[in-house]
């Protein structure tokens, strides 16, 4: 794509849609900043970029006729259905995201990482393991941090691990990773994707421009990534914590080990994962089948994975107070993440759940609770409807708050020693709160300032 003399609309004034914005400005193309929330502070947002390098700025409605642009930059809260990015690509005006914008100004080789649940952890995991093997790492994306913000710093020496959503995928077009990973899928973001094989579609669009002489890192386990592997054009390279493979990442007696061309290479034991739960161990097989591909020795491979720890915000123990152990699962956003949250847990668990509806099914993970839940607490737009499908699986002790001080309030006066007390919402944090970690902060600082 040839930016060249061309005028670039960035649409979205977040973290992802200002650090596209500085990347385009630094290449010297004219570039528009929008965002249709006219209530931001034009002058805060222009003090993200250095003097006289701020790029024109619109807030509130756009005027498509006063104003032509050659690209769209299109940031990945804005849903690509919106007749506001309809009309630019009738006009035959190409719309990309900032992961897509990146990957054409960018240099080097690159590691991308998609899924439902776990992207987050293993991206820090492979981002770690990439740090200690290679000179020039950036670990990037859904991860909290523009891919676009390092671009400039990046040679052919480069290693870029990138944590990938849905709503990123949907938005390229060359991008193509050297090394691609589908940690699994099941059902999520359904309110923006419509259909479960838009979601898919859209996840599997990750590999969708690589190579036979390149990897593509698949769940043996989860069955819609394994049948992915018939359409996916690169090498798959399979992980399975369930099966013995005879090509992959697998579990053989007390260790995960790698196994290829009729050997068996031992990567590490079970007993240095420093993570709790199943879907950590899934996390850790994933890691190590990307470093295997990118040619890391099994030693360095072991040696991360024995010092990782936990990602904060996912099954992240917080403190034990009063004989009751308190953990943090704030990214658990969904049911099928809450579901590796209570599975982690090894004694009675107080559960604070719910928060904004992403018309999720949540009878699954309900069922995953009977028996390891002594109370459920619910708070946000969908603690009715949990409750109502709480009770209709067997769960009794449904306690519903109004506010997140009354629900915490609640879970500690029902946790008692021995206990655990775990918030894994099944939910996104949008309405009570700004994003999951500001709801996964607040419960951190709830329990070691206010329980006495």
């Amino acid at each position: 794509m040839n930016f060249s003399e061309k005028t670039v609309l960035v649409a979205g004034c977040g973290v992802s849609g200002i650090a596209a914005a500085g990347l385009l400005i630094q290449n010297g193309i004219r570039t528009i900043l929008y965002d249709a929330d006219q209530s931001k502070d034009a002058v805060q947002i222009a003090e993200n970029f250095p003097k006289g390098a701020c790029p024109e700025m619109v807030l509130g409605k756009w005027d498509a006729e006063e104003r032509q642009v050659d690209i769209v930059v299109l940031s990945p809260g804005i849903p690509t259905d919106l007749p506001f990015v309809e009309a630019f690509r009738q006009k035959n005006i190409p719309v990309i995201g900032e992961i897509e914008l990146a990957y054409l100004f960018g240099a080097g080789k690159i590691i991308g990482i998609t899924g439902t649940n776990g992207k987050t952890t293993t991206t820090a995991l492979t981002g770690q393991i990439m740090k200690q093997y290679f000179s020039d790492v950036y670990v990037v994306g859904n991860i909290g941090i523009p891919y676009t913000g390092f671009v400039k710093k990046m040679s052919d020496d480069t290693v870029t691990v990138a944590e990938i959503s849905s709503f990123q995928l949907e938005t390229i077009d060359k991008f193509r990773p050297d090394v691609s990973a589908i940690l699994n899928i099941t059902p999520d973001h359904l309110n923006r994707h419509h259909t479960m094989e838009n979601y898919i579609h859209a996840k599997a669009d990750i590999a969708k421009n690589q190579t036979k002489e390149q990897v593509c890192v698949l769940n043996y386990d989860n069955q819609l990534t394994r049948e992915l592997a018939k359409q996916i054009p690169a090498r798959v390279l399979f992980f399975s914590r369930l099966e013995e493979l005879e090509d992959g990442i697998c579990i053989k007696e007390d260790a995960i080990v790698y196994v290829h061309n009729g050997k068996t290479e031992k990567i590490c034991l079970l007993s240095d994962i420093q993570l709790a739960g199943d879907c950590n161990v899934e996390n850790v097989m994933a890691a190590a089948a990307m470093a295997v591909s990118m040619q890391v020795p099994a030693d360095v491979i072991q040696k991360e994975i024995s010092q990782f720890q936990a990602v904060e915000h996912r099954i992240e123990f917080v403190e034990e107070r009063n004989g009751v152990k308190y953990y943090n699962d704030s990214k658990g956003t969904n049911p099928d993440a809450a579901i590796q949250g209570i599975k982690a847990m090894d004694r009675p668990t107080v559960l604070l759940a719910g928060g904004y509806d992403k018309k999720s099914d949540y009878k699954e993970w309900l069922n995953a609770c009977r028996g390891k839940v002594k109370a459920l607490v619910l708070i946000g737009q969908t603690k009715e409807k949990i409750a109502k499908a709480a009770r209709e699986c067997g769960i009794e002790n449904i306690i519903e708050k109004d506010t997140f001080e009354e629900a915490m309030q609640e879970c500690v006066s029902q946790a008692e020693c021995g206990d655990a007390v775990l918030l894994s919402p099944a939910c996104a944090s949008w309405g009570m709160f700004d994003n999951y970690e500001q709801r996964g902060d607040l419960f951190k600082e709830y329990v070691r300032t206010k329980i006495v």
